[in-house]
């Protein structure tokens, strides 16, 4: 009988394990670059949550997520942080990247890509971390 008395606590610390994995996915943001716009143009994120960033390059041309501020300010996931140079994430047309991160201070943060009149044609944006 004392060896079925560890179930609960082991039951209770695998769905503790599944709930925080579940709410990582459920943390996902899609954020497509196209020839001139980001969509969406404008992020509301928490401080302190984890968040996975999938980034597509839709566009017939390069294109980049500038946000310097925002990624100094944030915990980008050691795995990713060589897609993050220089505070932006590069992509080539028809390129995808993920970048998990978690927001580490409140703000609002401004993105961009940084080619060559591609702001000026609409490519920025606002992140907001509350």
């Amino acid at each position: 009988m004392r060896k079925f008395a560890i179930l609960p606590a082991l039951s209770a610390l695998l769905l503790t394990f599944l709930s925080g994995a579940l709410a990582q996915t459920d943390n996902s943001i899609n954020i497509t670059l196209t020839n001139y716009a980001f969509t969406p143009s404008a992020l509301n994120l928490t401080t302190g949550t984890i968040y996975r960033l999938h980034f597509v390059n839709n566009g017939t041309k390069d294109h980049n997520f500038s946000a310097p501020e925002f990624f100094a300010a944030s915990e980008v996931a050691p795995e990713d942080q060589a897609k993050v140079e220089k505070g932006l994430v590069a992509l080539e047309s028809g390129q995808s990247a993920d970048i998990t991160l978690t927001p580490g201070r409140a703000g609002a943060f401004e993105f961009e890509c940084t080619h060559f009149m591609h702001k000026m044609m609409g490519m920025h944006g606002t992140i907001t971390v509350r």
